[in-house]
């Protein structure tokens, strides 16, 4: 009997609430239905991340096989031929000498390198050191037609040459922006290195802009990790959409240098590659000085209050430079309201401006600060 009352204390007591509890919960269920597709929600949405999470575990890599597809057909193998005649030895001059080497004949050397095709009708780029000297250059196209090719013009100051074939059915290659590349972007070299055959290897663009490595006379190179190699010269550096961004010119060829290439700038080709279909050779704005960088250690030497410029050694006669007044120990401050940081770019900064076209400079002459308005003129084959 005292068993019996316990339970049902218990009961009146503990049971109650919950049962109370129970139907508070059940009618808020009715109330708000939402409460019970949020948890169902959450559970669906950790499910969807696992599923995702172990999709992306298995799909590997990311594949770069669809800008190689578009970009690897513009890519060309470049073969050349050159004749060298052997060295007029004095010993030849005696006839004995000259009946043991009576047998010495003219020698062809041959070498290798790669090119692109960048017009539907032929024309295509490659570097200049590729083809330079060459009697015979011959081309092999990406589905194994082979065709010989002529040199439309050179550009040794970017070394960059035109080449012409007389081809069907050509896929020239999609030309990308360049100034738009960033540090670690994604890039491809396609070319033919040591001559096995067209290759592709894969890296960053490690930096933009580089100049001053004494290569060529303009630099602006792409420097990139993507493996380039002797025979590679003059072949694409596209972006991971198969676009160009730039011709493969050079390796920093130094013990543990490996990793480091450089490319020219897909704009800068164009324009190579358009003046010398339009006028035979590349245009360039011109002012006809000679400079050289007024660094700190030269401006105090000097006694010059200034930390930077370009100070005028020479001035060609009847230049443009000549024309407005500059003098011998002037420093140029700034080209175009732009500052004066060094000579490479500088230099570069004049030519791309269009012959006929005005330059404004900031000049510095014992003391004082001037400006005057030059007119470029065209650029010959000479410094500034």
């Amino acid at each position: 009997m005292t068993t019996n009352r316990t339970v049902n204390f218990v009961i009146s007591y503990i049971g109650k609430p919950i049962l109370v509890g129970l139907c508070v919960a059940a009618l808020l269920l009715v109330i708000f239905p939402d409460f019970r597709q949020q948890h169902s929600d959450t559970e669906t949405s950790s499910m969807d991340l696992d599923r995702r999470a172990q999709g992306n575990e298995w799909t590997g890599p990311v594949s770069y096989s669809q800008a190689v597809k578009r970009a690897a057909p513009s890519v060309v193998n470049i073969y050349t031929r050159k004749t060298t005649k052997p060295s007029n030895h004095p010993l030849l001059d005696d006839p004995y000498f000259r009946r043991l080497f009576n047998n010495q004949q003219q020698r062809i050397q041959s070498s290798l390198g790669s090119g692109v095709i960048m017009q539907e009708d032929g024309f295509m780029l490659t570097n200049n050191h590729v083809i330079d000297g060459a009697d015979q250059i011959l081309v092999l196209l990406y589905d194994g037609r082979e065709a010989p090719a002529i040199v439309v013009g050179k550009d040794p100051e970017t070394d960059l040459a035109v080449l012409k074939i007389d081809a069907e059915n050509l896929q020239p290659i999609s030309v990308g922006e360049p100034a738009q590349a960033k540090i670690g972007d994604v890039v491809l070299a396609i070319g033919n290195p040591y001559g096995v055959g067209q290759t592709v290897t894969q890296g960053i663009v490690s930096a933009t802009g580089r100049n001053g490595l004494g290569l060529n006379t303009f630099e602006n190179f792409i420097q990139t990790d993507a493996d380039i190699n002797p025979g590679n010269s003059g072949g694409a550096l596209v972006d991971s959409y198969g676009n160009l961004l730039g011709i493969n010119t050079a390796i920093l060829n130094q013990a543990g240098s490996a990793g480091i290439g450089f490319a020219i700038p897909a704009d800068t080709a164009e324009k190579v590659l358009n003046d010398i279909i339009s006028y035979g050779y590349v245009v360039r704005g011109w002012l006809g000085m000679d400079a050289f960088p007024l660094t700190p250690p030269i401006a105090e030497r000097l006694n010059l209050p200034l930390s930077h410029g370009l100070l005028v050694r020479a001035i060609y006669n009847g230049s443009p430079a000549y024309l407005v007044g500059i003098q011998p120990s002037d420093v140029v401050v700034t080209i175009n309201g732009e500052a004066v940081t060094d000579r490479q770019t500088s230099i570069s900064q004049i030519a791309d401006v269009t012959p006929g076209a005005p330059i404004e400079l900031e000049i510095w002459r014992q003391g004082k600060t001037f400006t005057v308005t030059a007119v470029a003129g065209i650029r010959p084959t000479s410094p500034l």
